[in-house]
């Protein structure tokens, strides 16, 4: 398993690492900006397209493989700028990154899955979320320090190193999964397995949870800063929603799997929870800032195993990769749609109120599907 955790450790690190120092290379002006738009963009981009595809190629041709070829091609992208060192070629090594953590990430998630019995599953996928959080948590330090060392080439030689490594690791210790047999699926089968309540309910879990981190990490420095607060306390604020996020999520993945804790009544309580570290963000002074973090840490670290972990009690094995990949799409979109949400909020009203309006979304879903659980358990009584 610990290849597969140093897999998920490096597409958290190389999104981050590079996306928090990019500003340095991008200078000023309007075009400057444009250009730290578009490169900030390609991996993500990238990720929306291809992550669905190459789930889907894990199914047919086995995860490990896809695995394997993403990491090596994520340290082969990430070669291409620290040879070329030239703006043009830092665009397409942006986008190969982006291209290759699209493989080896749904690759990854469905190993997890199949190398680990279903009673194992939360804790299985809590420490794999623990350790893309702490790649989540480390890359903008650790890219800053690298990027003051040597300059954005050593950081994108750091990790083609890091991409080599971990290739060759899982080469030697994943083993082997074979391909499952599929009946055959048609689109029409598709789209009715990804409409499923079994699909949706957790992936809409985990693309609200996504959205509220990247609200969290994105907004609340810039609530800090209007509220006088220096950057080491609006630091201090993002670090302590990383910390939060990565240690509760193998707490949950335990409780789960020991049977203290339900899938829905843990999706709920997140959603519940995260909602409430966003309203808090409207808080003034310091005290508002570390609530809503600490919240906001502790709401998505609780969805984030069990929502995994629900995906897989709820997919045939043969389709693990392809329910992997499309719901990473939902994160995906909800890492987009929650800061152009909040910041569209913003724009005509206050952050306050942008906070807010995602607060209510999210609490909104939490109360549905509370009101569906109660739906369903009606009859049975």
């Amino acid at each position: 398993m610990w290849p597969l955790y140093a897999a998920g450790f490096t597409t958290a690190f190389g999104a981050h690492g590079i996306a928090a120092n990019l500003g340095g290379f991008a200078g000023d002006a309007v075009t400057s900006l444009l250009v730290l738009g578009g490169l900030l963009a390609l991996y993500d981009g990238a990720e929306v397209l291809l992550k669905p595809l190459f789930g889907t190629l894990a199914d047919r041709i086995g995860a490990r493989p896809v695995l394997l070829g993403g990491l090596v091609a994520f340290a082969a992208a990430s070669l291409v700028y620290v040879v070329a060192d030239s703006p043009g070629w830092l665009w397409a090594a942006r986008l190969g990154q982006g291209a290759a953590a699209s493989a080896f990430s749904p690759a990854a998630s469905a190993l997890v899955a199949r190398l680990n019995p279903a009673a194992k599953h939360g804790r299985a996928f809590g420490s794999y979320g623990f350790y893309k959080s702490i790649g989540y948590t480390l890359g903008p330090l650790l890219g800053g320090l690298l990027v003051w060392a040597g300059g954005l080439r050593l950081l994108f030689a750091v990790l083609a190193v890091l991409g080599a490594v971990v290739a060759a690791w899982a080469l030697l210790a994943v083993p082997v999964v074979q391909p499952l047999a599929m009946a055959r699926q048609t689109v029409l089968d598709l789209v009715r397995r990804l409409t499923e309540p079994a699909f949706l309910a957790p992936t809409g879990a985990l693309a609200a949870a996504t959205a509220a981190l990247s609200v969290g990490v994105g907004f609340l420095p810039v609530s800090g800063r209007a509220a006088g607060l220096g950057t080491i306390a609006t630091g201090a604020a993002v670090s302590l929603l990383a910390a939060c996020a990565a240690v509760v999520q193998p707490w949950a993945g335990r409780a789960l799997d020991d049977g203290r804790l339900a899938i829905r009544t843990g999706l709920i309580t997140g959603l519940v929870v995260t909602a409430a570290g966003l309203a808090a963000a409207v808080l003034p002074g310091l005290a508002g800032v570390l609530i809503s973090a600490a919240l906001i840490g502790l709401g998505t670290g609780l969805i984030t195993p069990l929502g995994f972990a629900a995906l897989a009690a709820g997919t045939p094995a043969e389709r693990l990769g392809q329910t992997m990949g499309s719901a990473e799409l939902g994160r995906e979109l909800g890492d987009a749609g929650g800061p152009l949400l909040v910041a569209g909020v913003a724009t005509l009203t206050s952050l306050a109120w942008g906070f807010a309006a995602l607060a209510a979304l999210l609490a909104a879903g939490a109360a549905l599907a509370a009101v569906r659980r109660a739906g369903v358990a009606r009859p049975r009584e």
